[in-house]
């Protein structure tokens, strides 16, 4: 009896099909049914959209993502800080059109494009203020946060947008396209170009700083060192406030300033396009490809005339320490280290640290050329080349045009994005799921800000 009922249910079911397929090939055969049958194809990218990749130690909150840790009482709990070892894609550059990012001493900044009151998000340690206000409770402020969250900045118009991010050890500086900077965090030192006030608390501060010009003129790009804030106006000049202590406001003296002043020294006459700066050692670029620097020198990354000169307060041109390597397309300044690459896409570093020459090449007085291999240059691969450079404190990194991601460094806390804590000698292949657009670095996390393949 089961038998029968098996068979006559596959009868029925084969009678169902052939009916089914004698009709869609009816309807099939008819060309103005078939113009109007839908039409399914696998969603593309557009030419704008953009990926974040982050990397490093998580546990500050400066990756706003979540990863476990193990069970409680377990060695493996103790010793595990939270690693993102590989780059991993961020969810909130999912959510947002993100268009800059910017890595301080354990947070992160980021912009995204809208006509709404918030405009950048911060994330991670926020002991001074430096991502802005956040209390769950009145009297409460947070001091970490573990996800993106909005800051709120006085904005004069929402169609205000964000032109440019820069992010120092306990401080922040937002760029925008019409209004100037605002500066939020700590000022300790007049990092945020306003007048010192010994006495005033960080922690829960709701204060934030309005720099409309300086000199007159537009404010066009902004960068951040540990204490330090560097601004470029549209002519070039460039100006500085922060601590001095090693010169690296290069106002000529070592003292703290509060207002941003003009940078003293060979740059007074020069358009500069771009300066970098991530401690206490300032890199600057002309429009012509041509170097200056000043700053903190005790590993030789401002070379002067007297060795005993180790903090340089004012700009010098560095034209003769880098004759014949070529018009410079762009700098990065490390903690003991500097990283530049020219026209013809070739890197070179001096300083000290992991330089990415070996284990034997810990010190380079001048600039040495990182052999172009490393960075994929071969007979089968003749085009590649460097066209962006970045420095953490420890850690250096480098963009080809292919938008490869190369790191080498120290690898604190899994900063180098290789999948293991080894220190890196050389320059290695960082595996990220997207094209690399900029990638910026701080002392224990990465991110790389990117385009998808397609």
């Amino acid at each position: 009896m089961n038998s029968l009922k098996i068979l006559l249910r596959r009868r029925n079911a084969n009678l169902f099909c052939n009916r089914s397929y004698a009709t869609t090939k009816k309807k099939i055969s008819d060309p103005n049914e078939e113009e109007q049958l839908p039409i399914f194809q696998y969603p593309v990218s557009k030419r704008s959209d953009k990926r974040v990749y982050v990397w490093g130690l998580a546990e500050t909150g400066a990756l706003g993502i979540h990863l476990p840790r193990g069970k409680r009482g377990r060695k493996a709990y103790k010793n595990n800080f939270t690693l993102a070892w590989h780059p991993m894609r961020s969810s909130f550059a999912e959510r947002f059109d993100v268009t800059h990012v910017a890595c301080g001493y354990g947070f992160t900044v980021a912009s995204i494009k809208t006509n709404e009151q918030h405009k950048v998000f911060g994330t991670g340690i926020n002991t001074d203020s430096q991502i802005g206000y956040h209390a769950p409770r009145v009297g409460h402020p947070l001091e970490l946060l573990l996800s993106p969250a909005p800051i709120y900045i006085p904005y004069k118009s929402l169609e205000t947008q964000i032109r440019a991010l820069a992010a120092g050890r306990a401080h922040t500086v937002i760029l925008t396209d019409t209004e100037g900077v605002y500066t939020l965090g700590n000022n300790a030192y007049g990092q945020c170009g306003r007048k010192i006030n010994p006495r005033e608390e960080y922690k829960g501060s709701m204060v934030s700083h309005h720099i409309r010009r300086l000199g007159k003129e537009e404010i066009i790009d902004v960068c951040c060192g540990q204490d330090h804030t560097l601004f470029i106006t549209e002519s070039g000049h460039v100006y500085a406030c922060g601590w001095g202590a090693d010169g690296q406001t290069g106002l000529g003296s070592y003292d703290c300033q509060g207002v941003p002043a003009p940078v003293r020294g060979d740059i007074t006459s020069e358009k500069v396009v771009k300066v970098a700066s991530t401690v206490d050692c300032v890199l600057a670029l002309n429009d012509k490809g041509e170097l200056f620097g000043w700053g903190n020198s005790e590993y030789g990354q401002v070379p002067m005339a007297s060795r005993q000169n180790q903090q340089v307060n004012m700009s010098y041109s560095l034209l003769g320490f880098t004759r014949g390597l070529g018009r410079i397309v762009d700098i990065a300044s490390g903690g003991s280290f500097c990283l530049i690459v020219n026209d013809q896409g070739d890197a070179f570093v001096w300083g000290y640290g992991l330089l990415g020459l070996g284990p034997n090449v810990q010190h380079a007085a001048k600039p040495k050329l990182i052999p172009p291999p490393l960075f994929g240059r071969n007979e089968f691969n003749p085009e590649s080349m460097v066209v962006k450079v970045a420095c953490g404190v420890g850690h250096l990194a480098a963009v080809t045009n292919t938008g490869d991601l190369y790191m080498w460094g120290r690898n604190r806390h899994g900063c180098l994005g290789l999948g293991h804590a080894k220190d890196q000698q050389f320059p290695l292949k960082v595996s990220v799921g997207a094209h690399v657009l900029k990638v910026h670095c701080s002392v224990d996390h990465t991110l790389a800000l990117c385009k998808p393949f397609v």
